[in-house]
């Protein structure tokens, strides 16, 4: 056989399988969301059966362990879309395993503590080949690397007051679709951001992370049609003239136990 032949035989087979390997189509996590996050108000608010997880809690379990089994190098082939939808999921999916934890004898994430216990420091699984904490996946990787402001609307802190969880797993090939949906999912929902009398009042969150969205006046007038219900005040948040606060954060637990909506 000609040698280079045989060297690229060899290199071939020594070469990593890692797109063969990984499920690019997060089918386990899918089939989770899809049976346990009930949808509200048309499709703009949702909450997570717990219980139901609970139950499936295996097979959570196994999604973790297929997504802590991806290295750095592994995760570095990938394209962008698909490196984000996999660190939005892991978000997700490992913030229900937290959840899980201590349910049903929990309330608020932050029954864990906020100092000790802090669920979102908390380096409680691993990923990439490190340790990891919830804070580490949105703040030192997807908003540090990513500059996408529409990854707040998708990692989901298991409150009321966040983002709904998104009732599908996110996806390489749809993520851009995905991302757009959430955005206006939660813009039109009035419960979080709205405008009242004039004024624009929106989630702590464009307040928490204003540098994420800056200029938000540019940023909510692309939205303006689905934060304010009459034509003035479309106009009133498309010219930026509609003075901003931010409205409170609700921290109870997302969960189908309770539908009531503060």
């Amino acid at each position: 056989m000609d040698a280079r032949l045989i060297v690229v035989l060899l290199a071939f087979a020594a070469a990593p399988v890692w797109s063969q390997t990984f499920d690019h189509a997060h089918k386990e996590w899918d089939a989770l969301l899809k049976k346990h996050v009930v949808l509200l108000e048309d499709g703009k608010a949702s909450r997570m059966d717990y219980a139901g997880m609970a139950q499936e809690r295996a097979r959570l379990k196994s999604y973790l362990d297929s997504l802590a089994a991806v290295g750095e190098g592994e995760f570095k082939t990938w394209s962008q879309p698909q490196q984000m939808a996999f660190l939005v999921n892991a978000y997700n999916a490992f913030t229900v395993e937290k959840i899980l934890t201590r349910y049903p004898d929990i309330q608020s994430i932050w029954d864990f503590g906020k100092l000790f216990g802090n669920p979102f420091k908390d380096e409680f699984f691993s990923l990439l080949g490190r340790k990891a904490s919830l804070d580490w996946v949105e703040h030192e990787v997807l908003r540090k690397n990513y500059r996408e402001p529409r990854i707040h609307y998708a990692v989901n802190c298991a409150s009321l007051g966040c983002p709904m969880l998104r009732e599908e797993a996110y996806v390489g090939e749809r993520l851009e679709t995905q991302l757009e949906e959430q955005a206006r999912r939660f813009l039109s929902d009035h419960s979080r951001n709205r405008v009242a009398q004039g004024r624009l009042e929106v989630s702590k969150i464009f307040d928490w992370f204003k540098e994420d969205f800056e200029p938000r006046n540019r940023y909510f007038a692309r939205y303006a049609a689905l934060l304010a219900e009459r034509p003035e005040e479309h106009e009133l948040v498309a010219q930026g003239r509609a003075p901003l606060s931010f409205l409170d954060y609700d921290w109870s637990l997302n969960d189908s136990r309770s539908l009531s909506r503060r």
